[in-house]
C-alpha cells in the first residue's frame, strides 16, 4: 500500500498547519472566531483534527485568503451555508486546474 493511500483518523495541529500552509497560532485563532472549527482534545489536552475539521479550516482559509473576506464576512458567508462555500471552493479549484491545463497546451503550440 502506498504511503499516500494511508489516511489517519486524527491529525495534530502542527500536521494540519503544515498541510495547509498555515501557522498553528493562526489555526488556534480561527478556532475562537469560527464555530465550525471545533477540534476534539485527547487525554493530554492536545487538539486532534479529523478530516471534517480540516475541511472546515480549508473553507475558512479559502474565504479569508483567496476571496479576501474579513472575518465577519467569512462568518456571515458560512452562516448562509457551508455547502455553498464548499461548492464555490471546488469550482475555483477546478477552474485553476483547467487554466493550468490550457496554459500547458498554449506552450506546446
Amino acid at each position: 500500500m502506498a504511503q499516500d493511500e494511508i489516511k489517519k483518523h486524527y491529525y495534530t495541529i502542527s500536521e494540519v498547519a503544515e498541510m495547509l500552509g498555515l501557522t498553528s497560532s493562526l489555526i488556534r485563532y480561527w478556532e475562537t472566531e469560527f464555530k465550525e472549527i471545533q477540534p476534539k482534545k485527547n487525554r493530554k489536552g492536545n487538539r486532534v483534527y479529523t478530516e471534517k475539521d480540516i475541511e472546515h479550516i480549508e473553507m475558512v482559509k479559502y474565504l479569508l485568503k483567496t476571496k479576501k473576506y474579513t472575518i465577519k464576512g467569512a462568518q456571515e458567508s458560512l452562516l448562509q451555508g457551508v455547502e455553498k462555500v464548499l461548492k464555490e471552493k471546488q469550482i475555483q479549484e477546478t477552474l485553476i486546474k483547467i487554466k493550468g491545463f490550457l496554459l500547458e497546451i498554449q506552450k506546446t503550440l
